[in-house]
């Protein structure tokens, strides 16, 4: 099976499963692609290691050997983000604006920290210690919450305004610091840099505040491009170029692509929504970025999923894995309690924000494509076990019971 054939029996697959979804099973869209992409991917794990199936081997190969670095940083990614920061509304966002900025700089690297020190410690107690650099760059590839199939769901049942825009929001935003904080620690890991307080902070003071500059200017130049044009395939055309080739641009500049893409993805949803598109514009340009990130978030998780199947190795990994899941909803805890218990002093929250957010921050396929980037060895399947762990307990079980929590703020 060439790359292809591999990439057209994924993309039909995720079609499959979204018919079957529509017609039978009416669950959310996004949350039932990604649960039968993982339960496709682990019923194929098992098959395979008890030996009723056999994955052919070239097929595993070419999975293998696919570059995930260039495949989700330097081709995915920047649709993803920008989609959904389309979504956002400015004025909600501005009011929660501490509460966002906090969650997703302050909250992200605390969170990335005491993951990578809880991971460094617990390991060697059921035999695999793993060095701290792997143990941080797990912490920030895990911290990034992925808001896509919540988001779905609350709009779906009409959850408070602020509630949806503080979810959306870190999420967004602690995407792009998560990935920020991976590659300082990726480049100076392997680049055989000291690593450094130093070194670390002024690499991500680089890439943060340079990708959101950037990413101001070339939004506001794509809306101002939009003005003078009443063509919608055009407009989304501009959208497109901005994603593309504005990414690829702020990657040659050393800046963060990702961060450049929520906040141009924000301005183009916000300001051309405003000023410069018309009403059928922008329903057409929501229609078009949400059907991109559908397909490109069902694709990616079936892809990362088809990658696990030759890795798996041994009880210890399993148990590596059941260790992951209460290590990262427990210090997803600490990290937004802390900081909104201070806020809850002078502000009023909707009832069980601190709870709906915890449980609510899903982690997705953004996390095991970067855990895939790893280079070859130990611990990087070690790496990868724990983060498929996370993720597949995240969408499957968090994604189907957030529903009846987000309800409870409405009574």
């Amino acid at each position: 099976m060439d790359l292809y054939s591999i990439a057209s029996f994924i993309l039909t697959l995720a079609i499959f499963v979204a018919y079957i979804n529509h017609r039978f099973i009416k669950m959310q869209t996004t949350i039932a692609i990604m649960m039968a992409s993982m339960l496709i991917s682990l019923v194929l794990i098992i098959f395979t290691h008890v030996g009723l199936y056999s994955f052919p081997q070239t097929t595993i190969q070419l999975i293998t050997h696919i570059d995930f670095s260039k495949l989700l940083i330097n081709g995915m990614l920047s649709f993803l983000l920008f989609a959904g920061a389309l979504t956002i509304d400015i004025k909600t966002l501005r009011s929660q604006r501490w509460e966002i900025f906090i969650l997703s700089t302050f909250s992200t690297i605390a969170s990335a920290l005491l993951i990578a020190l809880g991971s460094y410690f617990f390991l060697p107690l059921i035999g695999l210690p793993l060095e701290f650099i792997y143990c941080l760059l797990f912490g920030a590839l895990i911290s990034p919450t992925d808001p896509i199939a919540v988001l779905a769901t609350f709009k779906q049942i009409k959850a408070p305004k602020i509630l949806e825009s503080t979810v959306a929001g870190e999420s967004l935003f602690n995407d792009g610091v998560g990935i920020v904080m991976f590659l300082a620690l990726y480049h100076l890991a392997f680049s055989h840099q000291a690593v450094t307080f130093m070194s670390v902070t002024i690499l991500f003071t680089q890439q943060a505040i340079g990708g959101v500059i950037y990413g101001l200017i070339i939004g506001v130049i794509g809306s101002w491009l939009m003005k003078f044009t009443d063509d919608h395939k055009l407009e989304i055309l501009l959208t497109i170029a901005i994603a593309t080739g504005g990414y690829t641009f702020a990657q040659s500049l050393d800046i963060s692509g990702p961060l450049a893409m929520v906040v141009a993805g924000i301005v183009v949803g916000n300001y051309g929504r405003n000023h410069t598109m018309s009403k059928a514009a922008c329903t057409m340009l929501d229609e078009f970025w949400e059907l991109i990130d559908e397909i490109l978030n069902s694709v990616l998780f079936l892809l990362v999923g088809f990658a696990l199947l030759n890795i798996i190795k041994g009880q210890s990994h399993w148990l590596a894995s059941l260790l992951a899941i209460p290590l990262v909803l427990f210090v997803r805890y600490v990290t937004v309690a802390i900081p909104l218990s201070v806020f809850k002093i002078k502000k009023t929250y909707c009832p069980h924000m601190i709870t709906i957010l915890v449980w609510g921050g899903l982690r997705g396929g953004l996390a095991m494509a970067l855990a895939l980037t790893l280079p070859l060895g130990d611990s990087r399947e070690l790496l990868l076990v724990m983060t498929y762990s996370v993720v597949a307990f995240a969408v499957i079980i968090q994604g189907l019971t957030i529903k009846p929590l987000i309800q409870l703020t409405k009574s």
